[in-house]
């Protein structure tokens, strides 16, 4: 991904150009020389702002330290991003009850966490002519999460393997 480049100073292409000072007031349309000289008095940087505009709106500012400023901001951003991981719990269709239960707490407290859980019954030998069993695995564990979870994928097979994928509510606020 490109990042987007800025005119400054002597890259400005226009011969005129709206100038907003370092105070954020408005300067009026000026040509290049004099908007440039007008930056240099005062020890900043003409800044290209708007270059779609006609004229091209510049800035008075310092660039150095706007810069940085951008960086400290999408830091910022970074760090209250959420990442969210998609967790997954196996199972076999002839797990018992209690098992069931366990599993179903694990995947109540992936949600709980904000991660989407992939509940999996595997399959193994002859027990794939038993898909019903998997299936009504999977129908108690949508059942008892429905309170908290959306199912975002159905069941479905793939190969030797039935899976769902569960996700968090979101909060209504």
């Amino acid at each position: 991904m490109a990042k987007p480049t800025v005119n400054i100073n002597q890259a400005i292409r226009a011969k005129e150009v709206r100038v907003v000072g370092a105070e954020s007031e408005q300067l009026g349309i000026l040509p290049l020389r004099e908007a440039l000289a007008l930056a240099e008095s005062q020890q900043l940087d003409l800044v290209e702002v708007s270059p779609t505009a006609v004229p091209p709106v510049c800035r008075i500012m310092d660039y150095g330290k706007f810069k940085y400023q951008q960086s400290k901001k999408q830091q910022e951003a970074k760090k209250k991003q959420v990442q969210v991981q998609l967790k997954e719990v196996k199972l076999r269709p002839k797990t018992d009850e209690h098992d069931l239960q366990f599993k179903i707490k694990h995947v109540r407290r992936f949600l709980e966490e904000g991660n989407k859980a992939k509940v999996t019954v595997v399959f193994r030998g002859r027990e794939i002519t038993h898909m019903d069993l998997g299936q009504s695995a999977l129908d108690k564990f949508a059942a008892e999460l429905q309170d908290i979870a959306l199912i975002e994928v159905k069941q479905k097979m793939e190969g030797r393997s039935m899976f769902m994928i569960v996700a968090p509510k979101t909060k209504t606020k």
